[in-house]
């Protein structure tokens, strides 16, 4: 069930408490128990949603979650968002890597929802008014004990759009969106680094299969009062995370988050990794060649049923082959074979097919067929034979034009681009000058 907190104190939270009521067939009930101003009072609910109303503002509400009832597994906090940032939707978690200047206590956080955070953006999306921008923002500010997973849920920047009922009633359908969504993710990262707003932790929401939990942006790092690892270690462990990623050069940062136990990667290993069993992942990565040296994921990885235990086998291609194909078109090379394998190793920061393959189901014999299929791009005809791979081209030869009389210079060029060319009272025709050219690479 979803949990709904709104404050009296906060306008915008107030005007989004107004559309979310005149969104739903609401009930409302009387809970005696609980003094109004917190939270008690008057409750509204549906059968998979609870709101309450608080008079403190919503940043200073410690323990807020003890207000519903045990069913409510997520809390959203309808807010206002302050800020130079012009009209904007935006989601983030609670919580304070340095000082409490803002609510809840130093050094902890609310326990985060990364899946909620994700749907949350979606849900902006669909309907933010025109002219309002979706963001997200990095962990800031209280309530920071608050032990069922939560985010505030904002409308921006200021007092025009605080009072907005287009915007207010974006934030409130976007709330109702979380109704039945599971607050956790399975593959959560937990962030260190970068600006407020957190563009590159967005993207990753927005563009993998990864979610986002507690994020320390700069100025929260810069304010603790220390590297403290116990502060990093509630951030992991109330993110639900099992990865980080650290923006900017920070090694010592990066040496205590490993020694938590959290692997820190990169945002390329997390694109990588999207739609991969992560048992598999792993696999692969012992195995075969980590994703950092270049290896790259392919279809098969991400096929209907593929499991952490599927075989695989690796083989080379031959070189020359490879060489000749990449050649001809590097990128095509790279696509065609990642579509027909498990997993390929790359070069050139993962642009460029290099080796070795991995196949589950396929043989070697389909990469072979993918990068002969790139070669006959560029050749007259490309077939196998006795263990090799022949193409054969017809190209413009320099001495048969000068057997023929054909002087150096702008005849050559008309030649080679099939134009016939008069020299010495003859006509000279392409095929005149022309050979066939063969090139054999072996299979073996």
């Amino acid at each position: 069930m979803l949990g709904i907190v709104v404050s009296r104190e906060d306008s915008a939270s107030v005007a989004v408490g107004e559309q979310l009521l005149a969104l739903a067939d609401w009930t409302e009930s009387t809970d005696d128990g609980r003094p109004d101003a917190d939270g008690g009072g008057t409750v509204y609910r549906l059968s998979d949603a609870e709101l309450r109303t608080f008079d403190d503002l919503h940043i200073r509400l410690e323990g807020v979650d003890e207000a519903f009832s045990d069913a409510v597994a997520l809390l959203a906090v309808a807010s206002r968002h302050s800020g130079e940032t012009g009209p904007l939707l935006t989601a983030h978690h609670t919580g304070n890597f340095g000082p409490a200047d803002y609510g809840g206590a130093a050094g902890r956080f609310a326990r985060a929802a990364p899946n909620a955070h994700r749907r949350t953006l979606a849900a902006f999306d669909d309907h933010a008014p025109d002219g309002y921008e979706v963001g997200t923002e990095a962990t800031h500010h209280g309530p920071t004990d608050v032990d069922v997973p939560s985010l505030f849920v904002e409308l921006g920047s200021g007092e025009a759009e605080w009072s907005d009922p287009e915007g207010a009633r974006a934030v409130a359908r976007s709330i109702l969106a979380l109704r039945g969504v599971a607050p956790g993710a399975e593959r959560t990262v937990v962030g260190f680094g970068g600006g407020h707003y957190a563009p590159r932790f967005e993207r990753i929401v927005r563009e993998t299969d990864w979610a986002v939990g507690h994020v320390a942006a700069d100025w929260a790092l810069d304010a603790m009062d220390g590297p403290d690892p116990a502060v990093f270690e509630r951030a992991i462990e109330r993110s639900g995370a099992t990865r980080a990623i650290v923006e900017g050069d920070r090694p010592g940062l990066e040496r205590r988050i490993e020694a938590l136990g959290c692997p820190v990667v990169s945002e390329t290993w997390l694109r990588e990794t999207t739609g991969v069993p992560l048992a598999l992942v792993e696999r692969v990565e012992r195995e075969v060649e980590r994703v950092e040296d270049g290896l790259r994921f392919g279809a098969q990885a991400r096929g209907a049923g593929v499991g952490a235990d599927v075989g695989f086998r690796t083989v080379d291609l031959p070189e020359e082959l490879l060489a000749a194909a990449n050649g001809v078109d590097a990128d095509r090379v790279l696509a065609a074979v990642r579509e027909r394998a498990l997993a390929v190793g790359t070069d050139e920061g993962g642009t460029r097919l290099a080796g070795p393959v991995v196949l589950a189901d396929r043989s070697r014999s389909a990469v072979v067929d993918a990068l002969a299929d790139v070669l006959a791009t560029d050749y007259e005809a490309v077939e196998r034979r006795d263990g090799e791979l022949v193409v054969r081209e017809r190209a413009f030869d320099p001495g048969l034009a000068r057997e023929l009389g054909v002087e150096e210079g702008p005849a050559f060029g008309r030649l080679s681009n099939g134009q016939k060319v008069e020299t010495n009272g003859r006509t000279v025709s392409p095929e005149d000058v022309h050979r066939v050219r063969e090139r054999r690479f072996s299979l073996g």
